[in-house]
């Protein structure tokens, strides 16, 4: 290890021609480390931004993706400043991009190898670096419309080659890069992917003094370059030389921000408070407060570097301290944020590399979008209370940055109404780009409604909003509302004998007496055997206008066979589901018509059922719905033993055509 420290440090001093002095004493810090830290004199030399160019701003439509993104890649830098457990940790979901120099790149394989490092997912792209904070000075990845881009900046500190490593990002993806002519680097950026951003105000100082920007040019170019807007610039809570935003606070998700929490007794406490309250009373990007988290630090040399964590697909990787009471509180905040993540605590000691309050793991990595990831950008987020409207509409662009076709079937609205089952809407096109809508329906006035948007493209890529789903979705509550209902002339539809005689039909008068329009959706019999007409002069879906009527018209076709039946008209519209009784008896009034003189007994019947006339030529059974299930002719004793207990009509028919009907009781 001795052999090996001393090599690296003839190497350092051969590259930038520094003197150093390799103290043999191991709590003695060497001069090559003091380089690589971030020291407050540093600061002050002069900044050699020798590979910046800069740029016109993008020409398509800018998106800054946030951290919980999908992730194709990683990068870090070696020699490492992170542990090497924590390489074989991420090597196991995605890419692991090494910059290191060609010579030393034999050396980090072997290192990986023996840690049990997952070699296929790992890759190294050869180049100098003055130090392994590929946070702050790693290229900015953005999408330029469907396409992958860069952004480099004016890195803020005196690092040649680390300044460099933009530049060789974008020849090593083969995409193009921006240059923004603002003074920043990437620990005091956070971003939500959907256009809002927060950063220290040392952007604006910096950026003045080392460049001659202006603040208001500042917010411009971070709009054109990035499009961050609005920017929330904050003072620096910690008040530390870094001035990083990701030394204490972290977008969890859109509307998810995670601050830090110093005790009252800390001299800092009230400046920790003022950046919480203006995140708890400004709006993220869905139109309501922010949800703010905090994570308690003890303060003072106490190492707690919690909200500097990475988030790297569905794990959130949480540097831990020196204190495992936080460490264990600190973990299970993150858990609250962010439900279904696997939240891993990532221990390192180390004496030379180990974590700082503000230096820990998210300064030492940076994530690199995936350029192929599918995405569902739903901004019209409902919440709150809404006004009563008997449907809600959600609508969401899909959009497949890989080109590939998105699956029209899976593009849906999962919601669940008063905590019942989830159920699905699908989403149509609505003809704008990318943009499809889809519709929440059934539920009541007070009616707590959870949904969330699924999507899915044919290269197998899916997304939803809330990355959350289920376990944390969007929510909004519908104001209370009485339910009015549509108006009917009839309470109920019989078609009888006396309808059979005369051919009258059934006018079904329907009137809206609501206090607003109503759509009439649809207009339909239940099944039915039976040859029953249903007819109106009016297109559906039809809008019944307040105090307007509409006429239905019912009517039967005769059948002998069919002579009674029960069944519902129903009427869909957008106050809900109503239904009229229709039934038809042509038993009604049939037995006081005949003018046969017979008898027919025993009422109740057993085996056999008497018939008492001469002139009867033919009997037939029916059952209660009107099927017929026996004919004999010129008999007078009928064989009924078969036949199940119930109701029966018996018809009788004598030699001169008339008739006679009753009702029969089998037991």
């Amino acid at each position: 290890m001795k052999d090996r420290f001393t090599r690296l440090v003839l190497i350092l001093s051969l590259v930038f021609g520094f003197s150093f002095n390799v103290n043999s004493q191991e709590n003695e810090l060497p001069e090559w480390r003091l380089k690589k830290y971030l020291s407050e004199e540093e600061m002050y030399m002069p900044v050699a931004n020798r590979s910046f160019v800069e740029t016109p701003p993008p020409t398509g439509e800018v998106r800054f993706p946030g951290e919980y993104e999908p992730m194709q890649a990683v990068m870090i830098v070696y020699p490492l400043g992170i542990p090497v457990e924590l390489v074989k940790e991420m090597a196991e979901d995605c890419k692991v991009i090494t910059v290191v120099t060609s010579y030393e790149q034999n050396y980090a394989a072997n290192d990986f190898q023996a840690a049990g490092v997952n070699m296929a997912n790992v890759e190294f792209l050869n180049a100098s670096t003055n130090s392994y904070w590929i946070r702050d000075f790693g290229p900015w990845y953005i999408f330029n419309g469907k396409e992958p881009a860069i952004v480099d900046n004016k890195y803020n500190r005196p690092r040649p080659y680390d300044d460099d490593i933009p530049g060789e990002f974008a020849e090593y993806w083969g995409i193009e890069m921006f240059g923004m002519n603002v003074v920043h680097t990437g620990g005091n950026m956070m971003e939500d992917g959907r256009g809002h951003g927060v950063s220290d105000d040392i952007v604006i100082t910096e950026s003045y003094s080392q460049a001659g920007v202006t603040e208001e040019q500042v917010y411009e170019r971070m709009k054109a370059y990035l499009g961050i807007d609005p920017y929330h610039v904050t003072i620096d809570p910690q008040g530390d030389y870094i001035a990083h935003v990701d030394c204490w606070g972290k977008y969890l998700a859109p509307d998810k921000i995670l601050l830090a929490r110093v005790p009252e007794s800390n001299p800092r406490y009230p400046y920790y408070e003022e950046v919480a309250e203006y995140f708890e009373t400004t709006n993220c990007c869905w139109g309501y407060p922010y949800k703010v988290y905090r994570v308690d630090i003890p303060g003072g040399n106490v190492i707690s570097p919690y909200t500097n964590s990475l988030i790297l697909n569905k794990k959130v990787l949480v540097p831990m301290g020196s204190n495992n009471a936080y460490n264990e509180a600190a973990l299970n905040i993150y858990r609250e944020a962010m439900p279904g993540y696997e939240v891993i605590g990532v221990v390192n000691n180390s004496y030379w590399d180990g974590w700082l309050n503000t230096d820990a793991l998210h300064c030492r990595t940076r994530g690199v979008m995936d350029f192929n990831m599918f995405y569902v950008d739903h901004r019209d987020v409902v919440f709150g209370e809404q006004q009563w409207q008997d449907s809600i509409a959600i609508t969401s662009k899909f959009i497949a940055y890989s080109g590939a076709d998105l699956k029209q079937d899976s593009l849906l609205i999962y919601y669940r109404i008063d905590e019942g089952e989830y159920q699905t809407a699908k989403m149509t096109a609505t003809g704008n780009p990318d943009e499809y809508v889809g519709y929440i329906k059934g539920y009541n006035g007070g009616s707590k409604v959870d949904y969330y948007v699924f999507g899915a493209d044919e290269s197998n890529r899916r997304y939803q909003q809330p990355v959350f789903g289920e376990l944390d979705p969007h929510t909004f509550t519908m104001e209370e509302h009485a339910q009015e209902l549509l108006t009917f002339n009839l309470d109920e539809i019989v078609f009888d004998e006396t309808y059979m005689n005369h051919n009258d039909e059934f006018v079904l008068e329907i009137t809206n007496n609501t206090a607003s329009d109503v759509v009439i959706e649809n207009i339909a019999l239940k099944e039915c055997t039976h040859d029953v007409s249903v007819e109106y002069n009016f297109s559906l879906p039809y809008t019944l206008a307040v105090g307007e009527s509409a006429e239905v018209i019912l009517y039967i076709e005769w059948c002998m066979k069919e002579l009674l039946f029960e069944t519902e008209l129903v009427i869909t519209s957008s106050v809900g589901e109503q239904i009229i009784p229709v039934k038809y008896d042509g038993w009604i009034g049939l037995e006081e018509k005949n003018v046969i003189s017979a008898e027919i007994y025993p009422n109740p019947m057993n085996d056999i059922l008497y018939i008492e006339s001469d002139d009867v030529v033919s009997v037939t059974v029916f059952n209660a719905v009107g099927q017929q299930v026996l004919f004999v002719e010129n008999r007078n004793e009928i064989d009924v033993a078969e036949l199940n207990s119930g109701l029966y009509f018996v018809r009788l028919v004598d030699n001169k055509g008339n008739t006679l009907t009753k009702k029969i009781i089998k037991q």
